[in-house]
């Protein structure tokens, strides 16, 4: 895919740099995960990324962060709901789920989706601070909750 060698050497040496970097901090493999995320970023992202780094305020990131997502709140109606389930949605339950969840909250949603394969099946919803537990790990222990505390009392053990 390069173009030429100066490209291919420019590659090399922004590579070699972050490879040094990091292992000088100890995480030359966190900066790998990192710099694949990287190239989802958007031009804004990274440019806003660039400026507090050059004015120093790299320790605001996590702030800037929280003050964008309360702003965004509170000019968006938009409900981001957390769908847990053991395996992958496919196109048509994440349909489902979100025009469920959309009508259940009058409010159009967000869903962040979360693979958990301890909850053994079903699916987990958390929305505006609310959690609704349909998996299957949450029904075997309310049936053991049931069944000891019937048990426990009774006459026969």
């Amino acid at each position: 895919m390069l173009t030429n060698h100066i490209e291919n050497e420019r590659v090399e040496a922004y590579a070699r740099a972050l490879i040094e970097a990091g292992r000088g901090e100890g995480r030359a493999n966190a900066n790998l995960v990192q710099w694949q995320h990287a190239r989802k970023f958007s031009p804004e992202v990274l440019e806003t990324l660039a400026a507090m780094r050059a004015d120093g305020d790299d320790n605001l990131i996590a702030e800037v962060s929280k003050r964008y997502k309360e702003i965004l709140d509170s000019e968006d109606t938009t409900v981001s709901v957390t769908v847990t389930t053991c395996i992958p949605m496919d196109d048509e339950l994440r349909e489902k789920v979100r025009e469920r969840t959309s009508a259940r909250l009058k409010a159009p949603v967000f869903l962040q989706e979360r693979i958990d394969p301890s909850i053994l099946g079903g699916i987990v919803i958390e929305a505006r601070g609310k959690r609704y537990d349909a998996s299957v790990r949450a029904q075997l222990a309310n049936i053991r909750k049931t069944l000891a505390s019937t048990f426990v009392g009774s006459d026969e053990q």
